[in-house]
């Protein structure tokens, strides 16, 4: 979830298309010179794809009689196809591929087109020497270099935006606490590229927020061009349904690019289809299934995974459980109790990390907590030992915990397993988390970990339940495995 993955923001336009604040100078990060970058960057991938398809028909086949300049031709003849499905899918405007998954299948389609092309050429002109297994690699290089190149791409434009280099100007269009809102979670998220200029519309709660009014609703039009903005989003929170119409009507046609945000949260996008009503705008939201063949899927994916990550991690997890026990002589092991499923107490085992006193100092400490909410931490805690601040970094301590996953009480992704004292505290909302297995990893967990707050903390952990899919399962587990590498965030 890219959410992503975990503020879900409506993004309000198509950089390719968007008009420059009169307070910008165009730069490298303009939106004009990104396309251009952009389409050089993928000329370049799609070269490297051919070039990659024939050396491994080379490869494969050295003995076979290969027509390799009529190929070189056919290729050609697939680069004009790419464009075309490019143009169909989107693939230079940015709203057609905010999420990765989004870009993926828009290159997947684009490719497709391209080879469907190819093969078209070839029948036409009756080129009966072509290879299938030709065709078939470079369908797949070319699929391949074009998402490395755009899984580039994107991390260049993010860096521009969070700079500030790239940065759209937006105006806010209401003044409650939703669009106060708004401004607080753009703010956060500096990676989108949008900067909120101020607010136009009532005034008490704005000016009660210390935000920045820049006028009523009947001068948006002026505020727009005065402020060199190219983006409104209208919190429908604030206006009414007739008011959004005629406001929506007129931006769009003025060449404005308009988002609507609604009072929808931690609900994934993927889940909500627009629907048509008598004139009217729906959107269905498509319902989470947990149970059947996803449910066996889960516990087989969790089985395998845990197993090959013990197998691979034993000689890590043995010399840490050496270390552990040469530095104090106590036990290796650390076991507490914690909530799982349905409420259920299991026990988690853990490599221990403090000292053997840790429980007993702890009282003594909570002074010093800097998390809010039930949650303990500390982050100097003067109860970790020196081997137990190697193996936090890189989570090495969580390993044991993969035999939790075997036994079946807890899942390779899910929920931070609390213990019974934080969940005594839970209002009924967050006690919503316990409709899943407690996970090994988690959204929360790849999302800042230590780092987040305990509002944060629930956010993150019911968004995961109320939008599991083992689609983003694996997206978790591979998140995990960057931060796990870099000790980004462990606590």
């Amino acid at each position: 979830m890219q959410a992503a993955e975990a503020d879900i923001v409506e993004r309000c336009g198509d950089p390719s298309t968007e008009r420059q604040p009169a307070t910008e100078t165009v730069d490298v990060g303009s939106p004009g010179r990104r396309k251009v970058a952009l389409m050089v960057a993928d000329a370049v991938a799609l070269g490297a794809g051919i070039a990659f398809a024939f050396a491994v028909q080379a490869m494969l086949r050295p003995d076979l009689v290969f027509d390799t300049t009529g190929h070189a031709v056919l290729a050609l003849t697939a680069l004009p196809g790419f464009a075309l499905g490019a143009g169909w899918r989107r693939l230079y405007q940015s709203r057609a591929n905010e999420r990765p998954l989004q870009e993926a299948r828009n290159i997947c389609a684009a490719v497709g087109v391209g080879m469907a092309t190819l093969v078209l050429v070839a029948f036409l002109t009756q080129f009966k020497e072509l290879s299938r297994l030709w065709v078939v690699v470079m369908a797949g290089s070319l699929i391949g270099a074009l998402l490395i190149e755009r899984a580039a791409a994107r991390r260049v434009f993010d860096r521009l935006r969070a700079s500030g280099r790239s940065a759209r100007h937006i105006v806010i269009v209401g003044t409650d606490a939703h669009a106060i809102g708004l401004i607080n979670t753009y703010e956060r998220n500096p990676q989108l590229g949008y900067r909120v200029i101020g607010l136009v519309g009532p005034d008490p709660n704005a000016q009660r927020a210390g935000v920045r009014l820049l006028g009523s609703i009947d001068e948006l039009d002026e505020v727009l061009v005065r402020e060199g903005a190219n983006g409104v989003v209208v919190s429908l929170s604030s206006l009414h349904g007739e008011v959004v119409n005629s406001l929506t009507r007129r931006l769009t046609d003025a060449g404005y690019h308009v988002a609507l945000s609604s009072m929808l949260q931690d609900i994934d996008v993927t889940r909500l289809r627009p629907q048509e009503l008598d004139g009217r705008t729906m959107l269905y939201v498509e319902p989470v299934i947990r149970g059947g063949w996803r449910l066996v899927a889960k516990r087989i994916f969790d089985v395998v995974l845990a197993s090959t990550i013990l197998f691979l991690t034993a000689p890590v997890m043995l010399a840490a459980i050496v270390a552990i026990k040469l530095e104090d002589r106590g036990p290796a092991f650390f076991r507490q109790e914690r909530v799982g499923r349905n409420g259920e107490h299991f026990g988690l085992v853990k490599l221990r990390s403090m000292g053997v006193d840790a429980e007993a100092k702890k009282e003594a400490l909570v002074s010093l907590n800097e998390a809010d909410g039930p949650l303990f931490k500390i982050e100097r805690d003067p109860r970790i030992t020196r081997v137990g601040r190697v193996i936090r970094k890189f989570s090495i301590d969580e390993l044991p915990q993969l035999f939790c996953v075997l036994q079946g009480t807890m899942s390779m992704v899910g929920p931070r397993p609390a213990l019974p004292e934080e969940a005594a505290v839970w209002d009924d909302g967050t006690r919503e988390r316990l409709r899943v297995h407690p996970g090994l990893t988690g959204l929360w967990q790849v999302s800042g970990r230590s780092d987040s707050s305990f509002e944060q903390y629930r956010r993150l952990d019911l968004m995961y339940v109320d939008n599991w899919s083992l689609l983003h399962d694996l997206k978790i587990c591979t998140r995990t495995m960057f931060v796990v590498l870099s000790g980004r965030g462990a606590s």
